[in-house]
C-alpha cells in the first residue's frame, strides 16, 4: 500500500458497530474481493471489497473475516483469515501480512492462515443458528461476474442447508452511511491530493495539447501523493465531448476556444475523491462561456447550502432543477412560455441538465444510499450540477464533495472555482 499506516481503533470501532446489528447465535462471513484475470497470465490491480476493509483495515486478496459474538469459545468470536506465504510467493508476489501484521492493521487478536478455514468454520457454524452474508445489493449494478460470497452460498446450501440465511448489506449500508471522522480525514487527504492535481493542470493546459497528457498530468501527481489510483476512470472531455456524460476516451487534442471539463479524483486508503472542473482550453472564458459557468457557479452554491440534516437527494434535485430551469431562461436557452407550454414528462430543463445533483460518496465513488436517504450528519455527498449546450460546444460541470451538517463543510473548498482565479492561475 502506498497510503501511510491507519490505526486499527478505527476498524475494531467498526465491527463493535456492526455486532449490535446482529442476531444472536448468528456468524458473519465477509470474503475480500478476488484477483480478476486481465489476459495471459496478468491480473488487473487487486481492490479490496470496501466493506471488509471498513472493517478490518486488511488490503490484501485472500482474505475472510468471520464475525461469531456469542461462541463459547472466545478466541472463535472474531477471526481474520489470511494468506500463509512462502519462499516462492515471497519471490514472485513480494510481502504479504503477517499474522502480526494484520493483528496490528486490524485489530483483530485471533489471526489464522485461510488453509485452517474450513475446520474452523465448522465449528463456528454448529454453534450458531443462522449465518450472515454479504452479497451485493446494488440496484444498479448486478456483474456478471461471481463473487466469492456469492460462490460460497452453494457451500452452505451443501453443508449448512438447516442454517438461516441472512442479508449482511443493508446492515452495512447503515453502518457506512456516516462517516466517522477518521473516514472524513482520510476523504480529505484524497481531496488534498486532488486539489494538488488540479493546480498542475491548470499549468499544463493549452491548445494543442491532447486530453490523454493532461490524464498523464493527474495521474503523475496522484501518485507522487501516495493515492493508490484514481478513484474512477476520469473524464478529461474537452469541446462537445463534454456533453458526453461518461466519456472517458481521453484521446483528442484541445482546441483554442473550447472548454475542457475534467471530473477527475484521487483514492487515498481507499476513500475515494470526486471533482470537476471546466475551464478554457487557451486560459481565458468566452463572454458566453463566462456566462454560463457563472450560472452553473451559482446554482452549486446554493445546493451546497441545501445539504443539510432532514432533507434527500430527492428534494435537493428539485429544487436544483428549478434553479436551473430560470438560469436557462436567463441563458436564452428557452422561455418561460416555453416552460408553460411543455409536456410535464419531457422537461425542458432535461435537454441541458439529464443528470442529478448529489450522489454519495466513500469508500466508494458512488457509495451507498440512495436518492431517498434522509440526510444526517456526517454523511458525504457530491453536488454537481452542470449546462450542457452541444450546439454551442458548450458542457459545464463543477463538483465538490460534501458532508452534511447544519453547515455543511465542503471538503474541496481549496480547489479554485472563480472565473477570475481560474485564469489567473492559468496566465502564470
Amino acid at each position: 500500500m502506498k497510503y501511510h499506516q491507519l490505526n486499527s481503533a478505527l476498524f475494531e470501532k467498526n465491527r463493535k458497530k456492526l455486532i449490535k446489528y446482529l442476531q444472536s447465535n448468528s456468524l458473519t462471513l465477509i470474503h475480500s474481493n478476488d484477483l480478476m484475470p486481465r489476459n495471459g497470465d496478468q491480473y488487473f490491480p487487486f481492490r479490496q471489497s470496501s466493506d471488509l476493509f471498513y472493517l478490518t483495515g486488511i488490503d490484501q486478496e485472500k482474505t475472510i473475516l468471520t464475525l461469531c459474538p456469542n461462541h463459547p469459545n472466545k478466541a472463535l468470536r472474531e477471526i481474520l483469515f489470511i494468506i500463509e506465504s512462502n519462499e516462492k510467493i515471497a519471490v514472485w508476489e513480494g510481502h504479504k501480512y503477517t499474522k502480526k501484521e494484520a493483528q496490528k492493521t486490524s485489530g483483530i487478536t485471533t489471526v489464522k492462515f485461510i488453509s485452517e478455514f474450513e475446520s474452523v468454520f465448522r465449528e463456528m457454524a454448529i454453534k450458531a443458528e443462522s449465518i450472515y452474508l454479504n452479497l451485493n445489493e446494488n440496484p444498479k449494478f448486478n456483474p456478471e461476474v461471481i463473487s466469492a460470497d456469492q460462490r460460497f452460498v452453494k457451500t452452505l446450501e451443501n453443508e449448512f442447508p438447516a442454517h438461516e440465511i441472512e442479508r449482511l448489506a443493508p446492515i452495512m449500508k447503515n453502518l457506512r452511511l456516516r462517516k466517522q471522522p477518521e473516514e472524513i480525514e482520510l476523504m480529505q487527504k484524497a481531496c488534498d491530493i486532488t486539489a494538488l492535481a488540479f493546480q498542475r493542470i491548470l499549468k499544463f493546459i493549452k491548445p494543442e495539447v491532447t486530453e490523454y497528457q493532461i490524464e498523464a498530468e493527474i495521474t503523475h501527481e496522484f501518485l507522487w501523493n501516495k493515492a493508490s489510483d484514481h478513484a474512477y476512470a476520469p473524464i478529461i472531455a474537452s469541446g462537445k465531448s463534454a456533453c458526453v456524460l461518461h466519456y472517458i476516451e481521453n484521446n483528442k487534442k484541445c482546441t483554442d476556444g473550447d472548454l475542457v471539463l475534467m471530473d477527475f479524483g484521487a483514492e487515498y486508503a481507499n476513500y475515494s475523491a470526486d471533482c470537476t472542473r471546466t475551464v478554457p482550453v487557451n486560459g481565458k472564458f468566452t463572454p458566453r462561456q463566462r456566462e454560463c459557468y457563472e450560472a452553473v457557479l451559482r446554482v452549486m452554491k446554493k445546493a451546497i447550502s441545501w445539504l443539510t440534516p432532514g432533507t434527500t437527494i430527492n428534494r435537493i434535485n428539485e429544487r436544483v432543477e428549478k434553479l436551473l430551469q430560470e438560469e436557462h431562461i436567463k441563458l436564452g436557452l428557452y422561455t418561460q412560455e416555453d416552460v408553460n407550454n411543455q409536456d410535464p414528462a419531457k422537461p425542458l430543463f432535461k435537454k441541458y441538465y439529464p443528470h442529478g445533483t448529489c450522489h454519495f460518496i466513500g469508500l466508494d465513488v458512488h457509495d451507498v444510499g440512495d436518492r431517498t436517504t434522509v440526510l444526517e450528519d456526517g454523511m458525504v455527498l457530491t453536488c454537481e450540477p452542470g449546462i450542457y449546450i452541444p450546439e454551442e460546444n458548450i458542457g459545464i460541470r463543477i463538483e465538490n464533495d460534501i458532508v452534511v451538517g447544519l453547515k455543511p463543510l465542503d471538503l474541496m473548498k481549496d480547489i479554485p472555482r472563480e472565473v477570475d482565479e481560474i485564469e489567473k492561475l492559468m496566465s502564470k
